[in-house]
């Protein structure tokens, strides 16, 4: 992993290691993956935690070296969790949070964003404890929505990547920032499709029970 870390390409001037680029890259392939509802989501995802964990260490960013762990985790419950969702017709089960979902989202935000950052602080594991608290527990909040089919989980990542293009350029990476850009792109197309899919499955759900 060292040399993948200590070598790399100079873009526009700028340098970027190979585990760099190679877990950024394996991150937007889950993105554009997760839009089609397929099983390969989560296998690469695997591969992004390991590469990216290697990168955010190094960059002293505990907060976010931390979530590649808890992502790791959610990716194999993730992987259970769609292999038993499927529908004949639309593949992966996806559906609208309920209010309550939606509320236990937002706080798990909220709140879980104050711990770790106090936690990230006292341990002096990060320069920027709020945005990396911020961008830890939003990262697993989302993942946690995914596995469950749910469509707010898009807009969770939309808040994690106002956060993390800003935070990314402050720390030198901005590979990884130019990267969280296209995934604000990915996620709202991912967005729109999710709930198209939804929609069409609630509708077909309506006209059965009518029928």
């Amino acid at each position: 992993m060292d040399v993948l870390l200590q070598h790399g390409l100079v873009l526009f001037g700028q340098s970027v290691s190979w585990a760099e680029m190679a877990g950024q890259l394996c991150a937007l392939a889950v993105v554009f993956l997760a839009d089609r509802r397929t099983l390969w989501t989560w296998p690469v995802q695997v591969g992004a935690t390991v590469l990216l964990f290697a990168v955010y260490a190094s960059a002293h960013l505990g907060g976010l070296a931390a979530r590649q762990v808890a992502i790791l985790l959610i990716s194999l419950y993730g992987w259970w969790a769609w292999l038993r969702r499927r529908d004949p017709l639309y593949g992966l089960v996806v559906r609208r949070a309920s209010t309550v979902e939606r509320a236990a989202l937002v706080a798990a935000m909220l709140v879980g964003t104050v711990a770790v950052a106090v936690t990230l602080a006292a341990l002096d594991a990060s320069w920027a404890p709020w945005p990396d608290a911020w961008l830890f527990v939003g990262t697993l909040v989302a993942f946690a929505a995914q596995g469950l089919g749910l469509v707010e989980f898009w807009l969770v990542w939309l808040a994690v990547d106002a956060v993390g293009v800003p935070l990314q350029l402050a720390s030198g990476l901005w590979f990884s920032a130019l990267v969280y850009l296209v995934f604000a792109g990915l996620v709202l197309h991912g967005w729109w499709s999710w709930t198209r899919t939804a929609d069409a499955r609630e509708r077909r759900a309506g006209v059965a029970v009518e029928g």
